[in-house]
């Protein structure tokens, strides 16, 4: 049990970090992803206009996707191969997806929305297989 909270933690956990640093790391080599990234910040903070990018948009979905493999990968690592440990840290992944979708709805368009949600739980349950498997 105590390897399953550790695998959940550990998960969870690395998502945020792997997301931050990625985020931080595009901003730096990538200028136009740090504006549309600082404006959208801005937004939220302060309530201002925001013009979505379907390009930024879509390199959070990829970006979203592969960092939640690598969660659920960790998380399985850790807890063992045959455990609900990525499921879980999907889990957590999606309510904390549903919080940023309900900040930020009025700024970026619906379908961005329901992709970025929808694929963080079974991307986790992917890499926990992957895991799994090996």
């Amino acid at each position: 049990m105590l390897r399953i909270v550790l695998g959940v933690i550990a998960g969870f956990i690395s998502w945020l970090i792997v997301w931050f640093v990625s985020e931080k790391g595009l901003s730096a080599i990538w200028p136009a992803f740090g504006v549309h990234q600082k404006t959208f910040e801005e937004a939220i903070k302060n309530g201002g206009e925001f013009t979505a990018n379907s390009t930024m948009l879509l390199t959070h979905i990829v970006i979203g996707s592969i960092v939640s493999i690598m969660a659920g990968a960790l998380a399985a690592l850790i807890a063992g191969k045959d455990t609900y440990a990525p499921l879980i840290v999907g889990c957590l992944l999606l309510a904390m997806a549903i919080a940023k979708a309900a900040m930020s709805w009025p700024l970026v368009p619906i379908w961005y929305h329901v992709i970025f949600t929808a694929i963080l739980l079974p991307m986790a349950i992917v890499g926990g297989k992957l895991i799994a498997n090996s």
